[in-house]
């Protein structure tokens, strides 16, 4: 009688050490390598010491995540959680056996579970098959921006000391290698010089004139202190009758005249480049010889003290030396700036050479679907039933009604419209779900037909159609189709070539739809594309 009790207070005591340890989980059905999370709770007073098992396997599932223990205090006891991540990476049905828990040094036992681990469903004749990626480029957190910023601060140092390098070279003194007593000793030294060089007969005849015309205008601006290297024809004439005047020069109109002639000449074979014939260029190097003589000559030996004569003479030299300062200005920002170009056409063109013209006109001149690219992606969930999908700017809701043709609007009950962009735009999205008034059999074939005739109707023209069957990640089956169009632009009269996806599924009498249309030959809205579709999930209706 004895050992029947003990036997019955055993079976008792087990019996309630095993109530104390309760047993749940999230899902008794996974995909291969999704987390099964099991709960253990316990309840046990405050004096009660529990230990849970520290282990890496529960019967045939790995324990990928131990939780930290949760406590919840109810008066005088205390509520211990403890949850497990499990996985199993092959598909068949698993049981989780009784896992002990120690409350007070004695095991405690839980429920075991039966679970089911499920295969990815892959169906290569529905999905298309990709080859593998390469191995993608780990680039500087900094990216390369700050390569090219570098080389332009380079440049632009460069360019800077040519600038201050160009300008000491201007005001360093020029020293003549042959000192002459006077402007006429100098003025004939160099006709001499001239001479001898042959220029007009070797065929260089603008040469010939340019040091021609710039020996008389060196001699006139140092014998008679007028700026006649920095003036024009016309105002290298005004200027020589005013000094005449002033200083009582002995000068015939025909002087000033022949040399009026020969400079217009020259200006002739410089810029409207006229060739004289030989008789002419002797004419013209007579003229200008003899007009430096009569010029000598016609200044008086003696000149009275003129106020005035003085003041105009000191204006003439002031004039000249400002006219000076400009023209060596107007050469070194001239220079400097060739320069700097030249260096920066070098470098486009080197990027041009090592990176490709694409990638000089995405990154430089900008591109509107890279920045869509690079930019911060928002993943969303629109419409009802429910599409979560991501795309890189928010959808925008869009008044639904004035999309629907009015025979189809009598049979939508509920339908909501999201978009970005439009028909006319780089890229372009659209996000619609609707649901109907009656209990439908639903047509994906006649359902993508009649979004196309929608298109059509907005300025879509020459749709090429292909079709095929999509699965999403949940194993959602709805149709595909894709293709080429050409889009009007009817204001602005010119048409593009644009690619289109679009995804119909049907659910519960529901239908949702996502288009995407971007340039046909635009690579970045490839690259949206391929991600938005990746990133569909559909709400799961019964």
């Amino acid at each position: 009688m004895k050992i029947k009790l003990y036997i019955l207070f055993l079976l008792i005591s087990t019996s309630l050490f095993a109530q104390k340890v309760t047993t749940s989980i999230d899902s008794t059905k996974k995909k291969i390598g999704a987390e099964f999370k099991l709960t253990l709770k316990t309840d046990v007073d405050t004096l009660s010491k529990v230990k849970f098992p520290n282990a890496k396997f529960f019967g045939p599932l790995e324990v990928i995540q131990s939780y930290k223990i949760d406590t919840v205090k109810n008066g005088a006891r205390y509520e211990l959680i403890k949850k497990y991540g499990l996985t199993q990476f092959d598909s068949g049905k698993y049981t989780i056996p009784r896992i002990p828990v120690l409350i007070n040094g004695k095991p405690s036992f839980s429920d075991s579970i039966k679970v089911e681990v499920n295969d990815v469903k892959v169906d290569t004749l529905k999905q298309k098959m990709y080859d593998i990626k390469d191995i993608a480029k780990v680039e500087s957190p900094l990216g390369s921006w700050w390569i090219y910023l570098l080389i332009l601060l380079a440049i632009g140092v460069i360019g800077y000391f040519v600038y201050k390098y160009i300008k000491k070279r201007q005001s360093q003194p020029k020293v003549e290698a042959i000192i002459f007593k006077s402007p006429i000793e100098k003025a004939t030294s160099l006709l001499q010089q001239l001479e001898k060089k042959e220029l007009w007969q070797k065929g260089e005849i603008k040469n010939y004139y340019s040091e021609l015309t710039d020996i008389a205008r060196n001699y006139i601006e140092e014998e008679i202190h007028i700026p006649a290297m920095e003036s024009t024809t016309s105002e290298l004439i005004e200027g020589l009758r005013k000094a005449a005047k002033l200083q009582k020069l002995k000068l015939s109109n025909e002087t000033v005249e022949n040399l009026e002639k020969v400079l217009k000449q020259a200006d002739l074979v410089k810029f409207a480049k006229v060739k004289p014939l030989d008789f002419e260029i002797e004419e013209d190097k007579k003229r200008i010889s003899s007009s430096i003589v009569t010029i000598h000559k016609s200044i008086p030996e003696v000149v009275e003290d003129n106020d005035e004569l003085a003041l105009w003479n000191e204006q003439q030299k002031e004039l000249a030396r400002i006219q000076k300062l400009k023209k060596q200005k107007r050469v070194r920002i001239i220079t400097t700036i060739g320069i700097v170009l030249g260096m920066l056409m070098l470098f486009v063109l080197g990027l041009i050479y090592f990176k490709g013209f694409d990638y000089v006109k995405d990154n430089f001149l900008g591109h509107p679907t890279k920045d869509l690219v690079e930019g911060e992606w928002v993943f969303s969930e629109y419409g009802n039933p429910g599409v979560k999908i991501e795309t890189p700017k928010v959808l925008k809701r869009m008044d639904a009604s004035k999309a629907l043709p009015k025979d189809a609007a009598a049979l939508i009950k509920d339908m909501q419209l999201f978009v970005y962009g439009s028909m006319l735009d780089d890229f372009y999205i659209t996000v619609a779900t609707s649901t109907f008034k009656q209990e439908v059999q639903l047509d994906l074939d006649k359902a993508v037909e009649g979004s196309l005739k929608v298109m059509e109707s907005q300025g879509a023209q020459n749709i090429i159609v292909k079709t095929e069957e999509f699965d999403t990640q949940q194993g959602i089956t709805g149709k595909k189709s894709y293709g080429t169009m050409t889009i009007l632009d009817k204001v602005k009269g010119k048409s593009t070539k644009m690619y289109y996806e679009m995804l119909v599924f049907g659910q519960n009498n529901g239908l949702q739809q996502i288009l995407i249309l971007h340039r046909e030959d635009d690579k970045y809205g490839q690259q949206i594309g391929e991600r938005i579709l990746n990133s569909v999930e559909l709400k799961v209706t019964q």
